[in-house]
C-alpha cells in the first residue's frame, strides 16, 4: 500500500499535477507563470516577430495548412525521391546520407596549414588570448570587501590552466617551479571565479571569434547541435550514476556547439535526468552575438513536448532521429489519402484540442520568454508522466504537428539530412577536442561539490573555446602567407578545415606564464579573392 502511494506522489510531483507549497522545483507551476491578462498585453508583441498567429483559430488554420502542403509536396516529389523507398510490407526505408569527399586539393591545403602553424604551449595561447580579449578580466573578488590579488592576470589564468586541464591546483603547482601554491589557486578559484563569470568569460571569447571571416566558411553560426557526453565521477557522489549507453559512472556535461565549431553554452546534468529537457536551456542563457535559430540533436534530445515548446519559441527544432521508421506520422484529416506516402501515416491530428489550449501554451511560452519560467522546469513536467496534465496532451498534440513536417522534411530533402548529419557530427568532435584539453586525472573530476562539477566543465570550456580562437587566428594568418605566395584558394577548399587541430599544441612540461611573447599580425578576413558566398 505504501509502495502503491508513494510511486503516484513522486509520478504526479514529477508530471506537477501535484505540487508542494514552498518548493522551489516542485511548486505550483501556474503559479510561476503570468496571469493570461498580463499575456494578453504582451501577446502582439511576441507573436508578430515569430509570426505566430494571436488566436487558437488561426493558429490551428495556419498549422493545418502547413502539414496538409508539406505533406502534399513530399507526396508529388516522391518518385524522384531517390533516398526514400518502401518494401513489400510497406515499412520505408531512407537511404545513409554519403560524407562528402575530401578533394586532394583540399588534403594538400591541410598539410601545407599543418606545417606553417606555429608551435605553442597552451599557457602560451592563454597568454595571447587574454592579450586580444581580456577575457580574465571578469574574474575578481566576490564582494568588494575582498582581499584583491597583487599579481591577478597570472593568478587567474593559472587557474584557469589547473582547472581547464583538470590537473588540480596541487599538481599545477608542482609544476610551477615555486611560481604559485595550491592554496593560492584553489582560494582563486573559490573566491573569484564563478560559473556566471566563467559564462561571461566565455561571451566574450564567442563574440571575439565571431569577428573572424575563417569561420564562416564553416557555417553561419544560425544552426546549432546539443549533445551530451559522460564525465567520470567519484561513484561516492549525489550526482554520479551507471549510464546504460555510456557504461560507466559519472555524470552529464551537455553542451550547445555552433555549426561554426565554437561552444556556446554548456550545462552539467545527472544522469537520470532526459536530456531533452535541457535542450532549449541552453539557447536562452547563451547571452553571445551567435544567436542560433535551428537546433540539432540526436534521439535522446528530442520528444513532443520539446518539438511544440520549440516552434513557439521561434526555434527549428532538427534532431536526427534513429528510429523513425517507428514513430507514428499524422493525417491533417481523416478524409485525406496520398498516392505514394499514405502508409506513412497511422493516425490524425486532434485540432479541436489544439484550438482548446492555445491559451496555456501561450500562457506558458510568455511566461518563459519574460523570465518567469526557464524550458527545463515546464519540460521536467511534461515528460512520460503527464497523462492526466491537460497542458502536457496540449504540448504533445502541437509536437505531433511540428514532428511530422519534420520528418516529411527530412526524408524528401537530401541536403537536410547532410546538414544534420553534419553539424550533430561537429559537437561530437568537440567532445573528442574538450576531452584532449581536460587531460588531467583521465577525465574524472575529483570533487563531490556539485557547484565545483559546474564550475569544472565550464573551465574546460574557456580554455578549449580559446584554443579554438588561436587556431583560428593562427590559420587566418598562415592563409595570408599562402595567398601572397600565390597558393590557389577557393571556398570549398578552406570549407574542409576545423579549428580542432592539436597536433601543434603542447601540454606538459614546465608551466610558467610567458609575458614576455612577441606581438604578432592578426587578420580578421580572409583576402576578397574568396568570399564565403562562393560556397555552394
Amino acid at each position: 500500500m505504501e509502495l502503491c502511494i508513494f510511486s503516484h506522489v513522486a509520478a504526479e510531483l514529477r508530471s506537477g499535477d501535484l505540487a508542494v507549497v514552498g518548493s522551489e522545483h516542485y511548486a505550483d507551476i501556474r503559479e510561476q507563470m503570468l496571469s493570461w491578462d498580463e499575456c494578453l498585453l504582451l501577446l502582439p508583441g511576441y507573436c508578430q516577430p515569430l509570426n505566430l498567429p494571436t488566436s487558437g483559430k488561426k493558429f490551428v488554420t495556419t498549422l493545418k495548412l502547413w502539414l496538409s502542403n508539406t505533406a502534399r509536396e513530399v507526396d508529388q516529389s516522391f518518385p524522384t525521391n531517390s533516398q526514400l523507398s518502401f518494401n513489400e510490407e510497406g515499412r520505408p526505408s531512407l537511404k545513409r546520407v554519403r560524407a562528402r569527399p575530401i578533394p586532394a586539393q583540399a588534403k594538400a591545403l591541410q598539410t601545407e596549414l599543418r606545417k606553417r602553424m606555429p608551435e605553442r604551449h597552451l599557457l602560451d595561447v592563454l597568454v595571447l588570448v587574454h592579450r586580444l580579449v581580456a577575457f580574465i578580466s571578469h574574474f575578481g573578488p566576490l564582494s568588494g570587501s575582498d582581499t584583491k590579488l597583487t599579481n591577478a592576470v597570472f593568478t587567474h589564468l593559472m587557474t584557469l590552466f589547473a582547472y581547464g586541464t583538470n590537473i588540480g591546483a596541487e599538481e599545477m603547482a608542482r609544476h610551477t617551479s615555486g611560481l604559485v601554491s595550491s592554496r593560492s589557486l584553489s582560494a582563486t578559484n573559490h573566491q573569484h571565479v564563478t560559473t556566471e563569470k566563467l559564462d561571461t568569460a566565455l561571451v566574450d571569447l564567442i563574440n571575439t571569434y565571431a569577428r573572424f571571416d575563417l569561420p564562416s566558411y564553416w557555417g553561419s553560426g544560425r544552426p546549432s547541435a546539443a549533445d551530451g557526453t559522460l564525465i567520470n565521477l567519484y561513484e561516492n557522489n549525489l550526482l554520479s550514476a551507471r549510464h546504460v549507453r555510456y557504461g560507466g559512472y559519472g555524470g552529464i556535461a551537455y553542451y550547445h556547439i555552433a555549426d561554426t565549431y565554437i561552444a556556446l553554452f554548456s550545462h552539467f546534468i545527472s544522469v537520470g535526468v532526459w536530456e531533452a529537457v535541457y535542450i532549449i536551456d541552453g539557447l536562452l542563457k547563451n547571452d553571445s552575438d551567435v544567436q542560433p535559430e535551428t537546433l540539432h540533436a540526436d534521439t535522446q534530445r528530442q520528444s513532443l513536448p520539446v518539438f511544440a515548446l520549440t516552434h513557439l519559441m521561434g526555434i527549428q527544432l532538427m534532431p536526427h532521429i534513429r528510429n523513425w521508421k517507428d514513430l507514428t506520422l499524422f493525417r491533417p484529416s481523416q478524409r485525406v489519402r496520398y498516392q505514394h506516402i499514405d502508409g506513412l501515416f497511422t493516425d490524425t491530428i486532434d485540432w479541436s484540442l489544439l484550438e482548446t489550449h492555445w491559451q496555456d501554451m501561450m500562457q506558458v511560452v510568455i511566461s518563459i520568454q519574460q523570465g518567469k519560467l526557464l524550458p527545463s522546469t515546464l519540460l521536467r513536467k511534461l515528460g512520460h508522466h503527464s497523462r492526466k496534465n491537460r497542458l502536457y496532451r496540449a504540448f504533445r498534440e502541437l509536437g505531433r504537428v511540428v514532428r511530422t513536417v519534420f520528418l516529411l522534411r527530412f526524408i524528401s530533402d537530401e541536403a537536410l539530412q547532410y546538414q544534420v548529419t553534419t553539424t550533430t557530427n561537429k559537437v561530437e568532435s568537440y567532445h573528442n577536442f574538450r576531452g584532449w584539453v581536460a587531460f588531467g586525472n583521465d577525465g574524472q573530476l575529483t570533487t563531490n561539490d556539485p557547484v565545483e562539477m559546474e564550475k569544472r566543465v565550464k573551465y574546460s570550456d574557456l580554455l578549449a573555446n580559446a584554443l579554438i580562437l588561436q587556431n583560428v587566428i593562427d590559420m587566418t594568418r598562415v592563409v595570408h602567407q599562402l595567398m601572397h605566395q600565390g597558393y590557389p584558394f577557393t571556398p570549398q577548399l578552406l570549407s574542409f578545415i576545423s579549428p580542432y587541430w592539436t597536433r601543434h599544441i603542447r601540454r606538459f612540461g614546465d608551466y610558467t606564464l610567458r609575458f614576455d611573447l612577441p606581438d604578432e599580425e592578426i587578420f580578421f578576413d580572409i583576402p576578397d579573392t574568396v568570399s564565403p558566398t562562393m560556397i555552394q
